[in-house]
């Protein structure tokens, strides 16, 4: 089955093939995390992985732990850019209100709760084997 070229005026990254492809991609990426820290949740839970990621080497015992530690927080930060992102694509439709678009960014902020319940959680049972062996 041949599809058709992609329409460069559209989108020109569809076009870009390679280790170009990969650098832009890149840079879109950082972007986006740019986009984020304009945001102040996303610029907490950033700040507090700052302290977090380096901690999870104190606490873990071995790499795994480590890793899972550092995981949760890493996590934490995915959805909140996943959240920002449905409210960015919410808000664009359209300022009044509708049902489903409240539903979609209800989620979107359950999404987050539950990262951070799971992150609280795990690094809470992490701290106390610590702190208790």
């Amino acid at each position: 089955m041949n599809r058709p070229l992609p329409d460069p005026a559209v989108n020109p990254q569809k076009a870009r093939k390679g280790l170009e492809r990969v650098f832009h991609a890149t840079l879109i990426s950082l972007q986006g995390l740019r986009a984020g820290w304009g945001e102040p949740a996303f610029r907490q839970e950033a700040i507090l992985a700052l302290v977090l990621i380096p901690a999870a080497f104190w606490v873990g015992r071995n790499w795994v732990e480590v890793a899972l530690l550092a995981a949760t927080v890493v996590l934490v930060l995915i959805v909140e850019l996943l959240n920002t992102a449905v409210e960015a694509a919410i808000d664009r439709i359209g300022p009044e209100w509708h049902d489903l678009s409240k539903r979609a960014k209800d989620m979107g902020s359950a999404a987050v709760l539950l990262s951070l319940l799971l992150c609280s959680a795990t690094w809470a049972a992490a701290i106390w084997q610590r702190l208790t062996t």
